[in-house]
Parts: structure tokens; sequence; C-alpha cells
């Protein structure tokens, strides 16, 4: 059993709890996921089985596109709405939804960002939120971000003291959107964080394209699950492909390398696929000019 279901994930569950309930759905421990959502964060989180675990880090580097929420006023420890307040100003300006456009486009492109104390990325072997939950601070490294579009989606609503507006953005690999949400604040002069978020599309996985735990459920009564398991190449389709005759085909199953295929843009990975089905992801040889080893090959069970 091998294939991506493309899961909405709810509000209120971690991405763990997700896969947990997957493995006991479809009946395998063979599950992981393509890229932690908070638990208060909804939306697209393909889910891959079996073979297509192989694919998790493919999919975690694709782009991502969130709709959010940012709250001017009050700023928390978390930078989203589940901290302790750490700061709060009153917004006086009335901002206008030309001002705070060409402040979100200063953010398209590349940039440095710091990401947030409760974050799951590693210092010294220890995640930076049992540091936080610790009291204690540590310094964390910088990382480069991308961002390809950002959009303001909403009219600029005052509610009190507080101002709120949503955006839309695309953005890479390791980008976080609460801190997004704080810089943005800081560019238009106050203590900010994110007070919603929703995962919109990742890779070629859109909401469209996706199930609810709900859904899932009922197709598993009906023994209909597996119908909505995609194809590994699904997972993939940003990568360029490569149609095997059966002899490259056999070569590939063996794991040998190839020369680089004609007409490639760029020197990227590519697959490998014969019909539907995905054989290999290989790469340019670091030391072979002109020549792909395999980074991935995919044996599937006799049918």
């Amino acid at each position: 059993m091998d294939g991506i279901l493309p899961l909405w994930k709810p509000k209120g569950w971690t991405s763990h709890d997700c896969v947990a309930k997957i493995r006991r759905l479809y009946g395998t421990k063979k599950v992981g996921h393509t890229g932690t959502l908070d638990p208060e964060v909804e939306g697209v989180l393909p889910i891959c089985i079996g073979q297509a675990t192989k694919l998790v880090p493919y999919l975690t580097d694709t782009k991502k596109t969130y709709i959010a929420e940012v709250t001017l006023g009050v700023s928390t420890e978390t930078e989203d709405s589940t901290g302790v307040t750490v700061e709060q100003a009153v917004v006086r300006e009335d901002f206008s939804v030309e001002q705070v456009q060409r402040v979100l486009d200063n953010f398209i492109g590349y940039s440095v960002q710091v990401p947030p104390m409760y974050s799951a990325v590693k210092v010294n072997g220890k995640k930076l939120y049992e540091y936080a939950r610790e009291g204690l601070t540590v310094n964390r490294p910088e990382r480069t971000i991308h961002i390809e579009r950002i959009q303001l989606l909403s009219d600029i609503r005052r509610e009190g003291k507080r101002v709120r507006f949503c955006f839309l953005v695309e953005c890479g690999k390791g980008t976080y959107v609460r801190t997004l949400c704080v810089d943005i604040g800081d560019r238009l002069g106050y203590p900010a964080h994110m007070s919603g978020l929703i995962r919109t599309k990742t890779g070629s996985f859109d909401r469209n394209s996706t199930y609810t735990i709900e859904e899932i459920q009922q197709a598993k009564e009906r023994n209909e699950h597996l119908d909505l398991l995609l194809p590994l190449s699904a997972g993939i389709a940003h990568l360029e492909k490569i149609e095997a005759d059966g002899e490259m085909a056999d070569r590939v199953f063996h794991g040998q390398k190839l020369k680089m295929p004609e007409g490639l843009t760029g020197t990227k990975q590519f697959r490998i696929q014969q019909g539907g089905r995905l054989l290999a992801i290989y790469k340019p040889h670091p030391l072979e000019s002109g020549i792909a080893k395999p980074a991935k090959v995919f044996h599937y069970e006799q049918e």
C-alpha cells in the first residue's frame, strides 16, 4: 500500500495526531506527514503512506501558501494568539490598504528570519520550545527565507485599541508566518502577533483536493479508503519527468547510474516514470559530469 493522502488537518489536532489516526485507519505504521502544522492551525497536510514516505523531504521542500491574520497592538511570547502577552500598545493610526500593501511588498524576495523560541528548530540537539518552557533563551540561528507573493486580502479592521487584517503569502521552506506577522507589525510601528492561520496549499495539493478526517473515516467504513490515495508521482509534480523504456527501467531498478537526459532545464533532480508508476528520483552525480545517480528508487510488490 503506497500513496499520498491529501488531508485537510483540523484545528485542535497536532500533525502527529493526524499521523496516528491515519495509521489506525489504514492499518500500517509506515506513515509520515509533510510539514508540521501547529494545533490551532488548519489546512493542507499531505500524508505519505508506504513507499511515499521516501518523498517526505521533497514535499517538505515545496512552496506553501497560507492565509494569515495579523493583530496590531499586542505581541505574545509565542508570536501567536496562544501565548502570554509580552507588550501592548494602542494603535492610533488609521492605516490605508495602500499603506499596508506597500509594507507587505517589502517582504517579497529573499530575507533573513530568526525562528521563534516556541518552535521545533533544534539548537545543540534540543528543540527551541523545550528551552522556552524552561524559561531559557538561547541564540537562535538565522535562516534565509523566500517569499514569492504576499497580498492583502481584507480591509483594515479596527477593534477598539487593536487593528486586524488578513493577507495571503506564498513562501518557501522554513518560513515562520508567525514571525512574519511580528515583522510586519514592526514595520508598521506596533507590537503584533499572528491571530489566525490556514495553510491553503502545499506543492501541487490545494484545499479542493483534500479530504477531512470524517470523509476518510466514512470511506473506510465503505472499504473505499484506498481509493483516496494518490500516486507517488503526485507528490513530486514539480520535478521534471523522464519516461523510461524497458532497458532504462531495468537499470533504474538495479540503482545504476545514467547519462543526464537532454533537454532538462538546469541541473536539478528529476523523476523517472514508466506509465503512471514512479520508478526513481535521480540527481546529477557530484563527481562525474553528465552523469546522474539515483537519489531514491522505488520497489513495488508483484501484482
